[in-house]
């Protein structure tokens, strides 16, 4: 296997969408030097990419681009194969300065644990080298692979250990969504498909979706109302327009508001990607809890993700409230968990240290989970 640089969006994109009928057999030309032509196909079918997530997206690159941030996308090749690929983030943060790859390497579905030793080993090789240019403290990576013995045991040959925070959610709550919306309905939990059959029948509440960037505030105005109660880090009203704009130039994100009497209470922000739906901001005004809108507003993002042809919708972060009834997550898995579907959980985020300054991070780091109670 060799690693090496992908230049080329629909090289990229080609590889991680599901249900497209061409394998991701790319000339190591275009690879290298990211020309405009198009990649050599093979006849094979197949979902290439089964497991994803949008912050391994060519979008997600570029908005971290323009936040500032140094990004490489590479890909792993078995012979003209691309077998894998991982975007790569340099993060410059308080508690240190790291390499991140969110979610990822992503893999092709055919990868057995064999063959995730060895890409997880090219993948680290190239890291270090980037590590010693760059001058970070540590490499995190944040896999989207199932969490059991074999993946945890393909990290722990490779010299990393389970890192003291999360970056990126460990574990989501998914739906899949190719039924018909009667038997979506009818999957549901019965408390969840009473409140929106009541919202639907409220005169006073309205749901509607915009693509406008100047909405962003109006979103960020309410968020900040969720801020004020619930006191955490919130992302900055730079970060969300950044992330809106990135998605926007594709059509990939839309922006769903739930008004009240006129007034906007409910807004989320909706990720249409690789066939999949994520709900990956959202905000209720405080004041307006018992009003159902929430339940409304997320069924309408359903079906517009079914309208694009999505087979999934992932609610985005999950945790299991039975086992942790504390946890700041609890409450909005149970309101997820309403509409039915099922929990994946991840590998958790491991590190590879690089230099001493990494062991003050961890110290910070889970000190700091702690205080969170996460």
């Amino acid at each position: 296997m060799e690693i090496r640089e992908i230049q080329n969006k629909d090289d990229w994109e080609n590889f991680l969408l599901e249900g497209e009928e061409t394998s991701s057999l790319l000339s190591p030309r275009s690879a290298r030097e990211g020309e405009e032509t198009s990649s050599l196909l093979s006849p094979r079918s197949a979902r290439e990419c089964d497991e994803k997530t949008f912050l391994q997206s060519w979008n997600w690159g570029e908005f971290n681009k323009a936040m500032g941030e140094k990004i490489w996308r590479f890909g792993i090749f078995e012979g003209k194969i691309l077998v894998s690929v991982a975007l790569v983030l340099k993060t410059v943060a308080r508690r240190g300065v790291f390499l991140l790859v969110p979610h990822g390497p992503l893999l092709s579905k055919r990868q057995v644990i064999s063959d995730r030793q060895q890409v997880l080993r090219v993948l680290l090789n190239k890291l270090r080298e980037i590590a010693r240019e760059e001058k970070v403290d540590f490499i995190r990576v944040s896999p989207i692979w199932q969490r059991n013995e074999e993946n945890n045991e393909v990290f722990k040959k490779n010299g990393f250990k389970k890192a003291p925070i999360h970056v990126h959610p460990e574990a989501s709550w998914k739906l899949d969504i190719k039924p018909s919306e009667e038997e979506l309905l009818m999957q549901m939990r019965k408390t969840t498909r009473y409140l929106i059959h009541r919202a639907q029948k409220n005169n006073d509440i309205e749901i509607f979706q915009s693509q406008e960037i100047k909405d962003i505030e109006t979103f960020d105005k309410l968020y900040q109302e969720v801020v004020d109660l619930q006191h955490f880090v919130p992302f900055s009203l730079e970060y969300l327009k950044n992330e809106f704009s990135a998605f926007n130039s594709d059509n990939k994100i839309s922006l769903f508001f739930g008004k009240y009497q006129g007034k906007i209470i409910a807004s989320a922000f909706v990720i249409f990607w690789s066939n999949i739906g994520f709900y990956h901001h959202a905000a209720l005004s405080p004041r307006y809890h018992r009003i159902s809108i929430a339940y409304l507003l997320q069924w309408e993002a359903i079906k517009e993700a079914k309208r694009r042809g999505c087979n999934l919708y992932d609610f985005w972060g999950f945790v299991d409230p039975k086992k942790n009834p504390e946890h700041p997550w609890a409450g909005p898995t149970l309101f997820k968990m309403g509409f039915g579907g099922k929990p994946y959980e991840y590998v958790k985020t491991q590190d590879f240290p690089i230099s001493k300054k990494y062991w003050l991070t961890y110290l910070f780091e889970k000190l700091r989970r702690s205080k969170r109670n996460l």
